[in-house]
């Protein structure tokens, strides 16, 4: 049985509505594969990439839906709605709750989002969303990783948006 993550909007409940755009998700079904370069790691080909495989670096679009196991990927030279910016992991444990996961969890992408976009969060025009544990995903898959990431709710990027301090 395959578990899930949840994607938690913290400041981007618009965004949420913004990137809903063509599909969910937990929709994407069986398409390809994305293929990382075996040297760096980097995504070379846009594909589908299991939530619990993505790395700091990685880009993707459509990251509306709310509790995931696939997503998509695509080389961050591409245009995208979305970079994993900073990973953490949660303590080991009983399973602490859903707010207690969130609290974490936006505490954590919050202090790191200065030190990726280069502008304290407050100035920035850019907001910032994280994958967190579920229950299921706790409990069944020892999964304790938090993934935060930024997003550009006015347009797609392409490149990074390390240091981009906006």
């Amino acid at each position: 049985m395959r578990t899930s993550r949840l994607l938690t909007a913290t400041a981007v409940m618009g965004a949420a509505l913004f990137l809903g755009g063509c599909f969910q998700i937990s929709d994407l079904g069986g398409g390809p594969e994305a293929v990382r370069d075996s040297d760096t790691g980097e995504i070379t080909d846009a594909g589908k990439a299991d939530v619990f495989t993505l790395s700091v670096g990685d880009c993707m679009n459509n990251t509306s839906s709310e509790e995931v196991t696939d997503v998509p990927v695509v080389p961050c030279s591409d245009p995208h709605d979305t970079e994993v910016y900073y990973e953490f992991s949660l303590p080991d444990g009983e399973y602490p709750g859903k707010d207690e996961v969130y609290s974490a969890a936006e505490q954590g992408c919050y202090t790191e989002f200065s030190n990726f976009v280069g502008i304290a969060y407050e100035e920035s025009t850019l907001e910032f969303s994280y994958f967190a544990p579920t229950q299921q995903s706790w409990d069944q898959g020892d999964d304790r990783l938090v993934s935060c990431l930024v997003v550009d709710t006015a347009e797609q990027v392409t490149g990074t948006l390390a240091g981009a301090a906006r």
